[in-house]
């Protein structure tokens, strides 16, 4: 389980929302891979995380990222905290 503080003017960069002008949210990214790399090394999942993260400027760890991985190639659920700051 990874925990992450988004500011609430980001939020649309993680979560997918229909009314965003955000186009790749990692929300989606995460299920799209989830979906097209099961069973595949973690280590070949990280860096495709990484950049997601990157683009939606989100400040996962390594080890974050490393726990997302590795639930996309076994395939088991992954939960993520999310702390909403600002007003």
């Amino acid at each position: 389980m990874g925990e992450l503080s988004v500011d609430r003017q980001h939020l649309d960069h993680l979560l997918v929302d229909a009314a965003s002008g955000y186009d790749a949210p990692y929300q989606q990214v995460f299920a799209e891979l989830a979906v097209s790399h099961r069973g595949r090394p973690a280590a070949t999942i990280v860096p495709l995380l990484r950049a997601a993260a990157e683009r939606a400027l989100l400040g996962f760890t390594p080890a974050d990222l490393a726990d997302q991985a590795e639930a996309i190639s076994s395939g088991r659920p992954y939960e993520l905290r999310i702390r909403v700051i600002g007003r």
